[in-house]
C-alpha cells in the first residue's frame, strides 16, 4: 500500500516540486524550515485523516439521494452553531498551545468512540447512523481544518503567508490524496471500522505537530512580539458570531465564503444524484467517490504547485480570486450548454472512468476552490486582529458555512418542486461565482490598506 503511495506520488512529480519548492531561497528562509516542515506535515495528517472517511460519508448520502441532504445540512448546521460557541468560550479562557492540541484530541476520541457502531450492526440502525456519521463527519472536517488555518494565521505575517500558504497548502493537498488511496486500499480488506482508527492515527500525528510548532512560534514566531500574543484572548463565547454582523470585513469574508459554497454545495448535490443514478450499490459508490476525491486532489496539487505557487507572491489573493472564478464559470456554462448532463464526455481511465459534465463540473471547481482560493482567502486573515482569527474566522468557516449548505440544499428542493433543472442550478451556481470574483477583489483591496506592525528585531 504504502510502495502504492509512493509509485502515484513520484508518477505526479509532487514529491519532487515540493522538494524543490522547500529548497527555494526565496521561498523558504533558513529561520522558517523546521516550522515548514512541521506545517507541512501536520495539514498532510489532517487531510488524510478526513478523506480516509470521508468517501463512508459520501456512500452513506448517495443511498438517500439529495432531497434528504437538507435534514442531513439542517442537523450539522445545529451541532456547529453549537459548537462554535464553545469553541470561543475555550479560545476565551485557554492558551493558545492548550487550545489546539485539544481540540484535535477530541475529535480523535469521537473517531474512537464511533467504531463500536460500525462493528455491532445491531447497535444503530443504518439511516440514524447514516445520520449522525454524515453530521459528525462534516463537524470534524470544518473544526479540524478551520483550527489548522486559524492557527496558521496566527503564527505567520502576510509577507510569509504568501511565500508559505501555497507550500503548506500543498501537504493538505497531497494528505488528501493519501486518504483516498488508503481508503481504496483497506476498505474491502479490512471494512469500514479499521478506517476509524486510521484516521484518529493521522490525527494524532497532527495532534504532535501542533505542540511543535506552539513551541517554535513562542521563541521564533513572526508574531511573538504582539501584545498577548501566548495568552487567552479573553471575551465572550458570542464573539465569532457577533464579529460577523459588527466588522465589515468579516461580513464580506462570510458572503465570500457562502458564494463559493453556492458553487460546491450545488455541484456536490448534482454529483450525489449522479451517484445514486449510476452505481447500484455502497462499495461501488463509496469506490466512485474515492475516484472522485483522489481525481480532484490531483487537480488541487497541480494547480498548487504551479499557479497558486507563482501567483501569491507576486499579484496577491485577489488575483487567485478572480482565476478561480472565472475558470468556475466556464465550466458551470459547459452543464448548463450540455444535452445530458449525465451523459460521459470523455474517460479518465486510470481515476474514474466515463466523466460527465456534471462530475467534471465538481472536478474543476472542487480542485481550483482548495488549490486557489482557499489558500487565498486565509491569507487575507494574517492582518486582522488575534481576536477576530480565532473567533470570527471559525464562526465564518464553521457555522456560516454550514448555514449556506442548508439554505441552498433547501432551495435547491424547492426550485426542483416547480421544475429547475440540472442546467438551471448550474447556471445560479456560476452567477454565485462572477459574484465571488468582485468580493474577493474588493476584500483583497482592504487588507491591502492595512499596514503591518513594525515589530523590533530579536
Amino acid at each position: 500500500m504504502l510502495r502504492c503511495i509512493g509509485y502515484r506520488a513520484r508518477q505526479s512529480g509532487a514529491v519532487e516540486l515540493m522538494r524543490v519548492a522547500m529548497q527555494e531561497p526565496r521561498r523558504v528562509e533558513v529561520g522558517e524550515r523546521r516550522a515548514v516542515a512541521l506545517s507541512f506535515v501536520c495539514f498532510f495528517c489532517v487531510l488524510a485523516a478526513y478523506y480516509v472517511v470521508r468517501p463512508v460519508r459520501e456512500q452513506l448520502s448517495a443511498a438517500v439521494g439529495s432531497t434528504q441532504l437538507p435534514w442531513f445540512y439542517l442537523a450539522t448546521f445545529i451541532a456547529t452553531l453549537l459548537l462554535t460557541p464553545v469553541f470561543a468560550a475555550l479560545a476565551s479562557r485557554w492558551p493558545r498551545r492548550r487550545l489546539v492540541p485539544w481540540v484535535y484530541v477530541f475529535f480523535m476520541l469521537c473517531q474512537l468512540a464511533f467504531m463500536p457502531a460500525f462493528t455491532n450492526v445491531g447497535l444503530l440502525s443504518p439511516r440514524v447512523l447514516g445520520m449522525v456519521f454524515f453530521v459528525w463527519v462534516s463537524v470534524f472536517n470544518l473544526f479540524v481544518v478551520s483550527v489548522f488555518w486559524i492557527f496558521m494565521s496566527d503564527i505567520w505575517s502576510l509577507v510569509q503567508s504568501k511565500r508559505l500558504f501555497p507550500i503548506i497548502a500543498v501537504a493538505g493537498t497531497l494528505g488528501a490524496l493519501a486518504g483516498p488511496l488508503l481508503t481504496r486500499s483497506l476498505v474491502q480488506l479490512l471494512g469500514v471500522a479499521p478506517l476509524l482508527l486510521v484516521s484518529a492515527s493521522l490525527l494524532g500525528i497532527s495532534t504532535v505537530c501542533v505542540v511543535l510548532l506552539g513551541r517554535w512560534a513562542s521563541l521564533h514566531g513572526a508574531r511573538r512580539h504582539e501584545s498577548g500574543h501566548e495568552a487567552a484572548l479573553g471575551g465572550s463565547m458570542w464573539d465569532g458570531l457577533r464579529q460577523i454582523f459588527a466588522d465589515p470585513f468579516m461580513r464580506g469574508m462570510a458572503v465570500l465564503l457562502l458564494l463559493a459554497d453556492g458553487i460546491g454545495t450545488v455541484n456536490y448535490a448534482l454529483m450525489v444524484d449522479y451517484s445514486g443514478a449510476t452505481f447500484a450499490d455502497a462499495v461501488a459508490r463509496t469506490r466512485f467517490h474515492a475516484d472522485v476525491d483522489l481525481a480532484g486532489n490531483l487537480l488541487t496539487v497541480i494547480v498548487q504547485l504551479t499557479v497558486t505557487r507563482w501567483l501569491l507572491p507576486r499579484q496577491g489573493p485577489g488575483m487567485l480570486i478572480l482565476l478561480w472564478s472565472g475558470i468556475s464559470v466556464a465550466v458551470l456554462l459547459l452543464v448548463v450548454l450540455s444535452h445530458d448532463p449525465h451523459a460521459p464526455l470523455f474517460t479518465l481511465p486510470l481515476l474514474i472512468g466515463p466523466v460527465a459534465p456534471t462530475v467534471l463540473a465538481l472536478l474543476v471547481s472542487r480542485g481550483l476552490a482548495y488549490g486557489m482560493a482557499e489558500p487565498a482567502r486565509h491569507s487575507l486573515y494574517t492582518r486582522v486582529p488575534r481576536n477576530v482569527r480565532y473567533k470570527g474566522q471559525n464562526a465564518v468557516d464553521t457555522a456560516v458555512w454550514r448555514f449556506g449548505d442548508v439554505a441552498i440544499a433547501t432551495g435547491m428542493n424547492g426550485l426542483k418542486a416547480i421544475g429547475m433543472t440540472v442546467g438551471g442550478f448550474a447556471a445560479m451556481s456560476a452567477l454565485a461565482a462572477f459574484a465571488a470574483a468582485g468580493i474577493g477583489w474588493r476584500l483583497w483591496r482592504r487588507v491591502e490598506s492595512i499596514q503591518e506592525p513594525v515589530r523590533p528585531e530579536p
